[in-house]
């Protein structure tokens, strides 16, 4: 099997993104480029700017791991990739070029530059959210996963500039390794946090049940944010948008009511209604600081309730953060219930054996192993009380699962919601250790 790093691998992919350039013509061009890149909250910050654009009266083309967006129509990422073909983000762009799309958001992981995916499109704006560790099995170190993230930092200036746009870095001031991408140079250079010193102030933050609210102070202008959207990464994640907007000099006074106006971002701690007064959430937390991130805003937002996660990790992938995830999960959760994702190649039974060596809890006491995934998902229905927590992580908008016998159809939000309306939970009463 060719490593995913193989020098000739990386460069027939390069090859195929100056075909598909050539092909669709440059379709990028004509278009304000933003970057979002790092680790985790990429799909978040992506949507938040697409939907602010959208609010303001641009045409926009938005690209992320969920979802994209083409001016007045969304669809799905039905294929599984963050960092799609050249050709199939070539064909994307000419369709948005078409239909007049001014500005594109771009969701940017470290395949695409490794694989020198994103060659020959133009960009304005980057934009650092967070790092933590992931993609080694393409990266073997945290040195070349970060340099290769640099590279888009360091290259920014040599692209074309565009009329009234300026080659800008915007940078959280709270992620390790920010000093790297300090030390670039730009046109202009933008900084966020909430704990370290930056262009940006915040201040009387509240997280609490229902909303998040705080407020925003750059030089010349103060906003007072109330929003629906969950967790202190979802606060990083306006920052870094409002800077966005700063920097293409586009009004910020609608800010406050389009905010408002976002009930959530897809599969990002989408809530799932229910008339059993529980709190379920999906999410597609798949990193060990993702998955932390996800626990702990539930954890704010519980009293004395439970919280259940269901939980699993992708095979064929990156095997060395497997061990810290499981450790999270169960050191964060009340009960945990491992369930099947996408296998691939790996045998279920042989998973759950590894699993096993890295989890303390004792199978019965709050820690059930259920491999089937509609099973495992009607086990945290049935465990579950009024005003619990479930989590159901991972698999995010996807409709097959990958066994490692065929794909099999598969939508978490329906199954989820199928299980809700055939429970009969008057007087119900399961034996679970059967």
């Amino acid at each position: 099997m060719i490593s995913l790093d193989n020098p000739f691998r990386l460069l027939y992919h390069k090859f195929r993104a100056i075909t598909a350039n050539i092909v669709y013509g440059f379709p990028s061009k004509k278009m304000v480029i933003i970057w979002v890149t790092w680790t985790n909250w990429k799909t978040s910050t992506c949507n938040i700017i697409a939907k602010w654009l959208r609010n303001a009266g641009k045409k926009v083309f938005m690209f992320s791991t969920l979802n994209y967006i083409i001016w007045d129509e969304e669809y799905s990422n039905n294929i599984k990739m963050t960092s799609p073909d050249a050709f199939y983000l070539q064909k994307l762009f000419k369709k948005a070029k078409d239909a007049d799309c001014e500005y594109a958001v771009i969701e940017t992981a470290s395949h695409w530059i490794k694989m020198n995916r994103i060659w020959g499109i133009n960009y304005d704006i980057v934009v650092l959210t967070n790092i933590t560790r992931d993609h080694l099995d393409l990266h073997k170190t945290m040195e070349d996963y970060v340099n290769t993230k640099l590279q888009i930092f360091k290259n920014l200036m040599y692209y074309d500039r565009k009329p009234n746009i300026k080659k800008t870095a915007i940078i959280n001031m709270d992620s390790e390794y920010k000093e790297l991408f300090m030390n670039e140079t730009y046109d202009s250079r933008i900084t966020y946090s909430i704990d370290s010193s930056s262009d940006m102030e915040i201040s009387d933050l509240k997280i609490d049940y229902e909303k998040t609210s705080f407020r925003l102070d750059i030089p010349w202008y103060h906003l007072n944010i109330n929003t629906k959207l969950r967790g202190i990464f979802n606060v990083y994640n306006i920052m870094a948008s409002v800077w966005v907007f700063v920097s293409l000099w586009i009004s910020i006074k609608d800010i406050e009511r389009t905010v408002a106006e976002i009930d959530f971002i897809p599969w990002r701690m989408e809530e799932v209604e229910n008339d059993r007064n529980m709190k379920i959430f999906v999410d597609y937390a798949h990193t060990p600081d993702a998955i932390e991130k996800v626990i702990l805003t539930a954890t704010e937002l519980k009293n004395s309730w439970k919280i259940i996660t269901v939980f699993w990790a992708t095979w064929d992938r990156d095997s060395t953060k497997r061990p810290i995830m499981w450790k999270i999960v169960s050191n964060l959760s009340d009960i945990v219930i491992l369930t099947q994702d996408d296998d691939y190649t790996e045998d279920t039974n042989e998973i759950i054996k590894d699993v096993l060596t890295w989890i303390e809890r004792k199978q019965w006491e709050d820690f059930w192993i259920v491999p089937d995934r509609k099973s495992a998902i009607r086990t945290a229905l049935l465990k579950a009380n009024s005003k619990d927590i479930i989590l159901l992580l991972w698999k995010w908008d996807e409709h097959v699962m990958m066994t490692n016998a065929w794909p099999i159809k598969w939508h978490d939000k329906t199954v989820l919601q199928e299980l809700l309306s055939e429970i009969n939970w008057i007087g119900e009463e399961v034996d679970f250790k059967g």
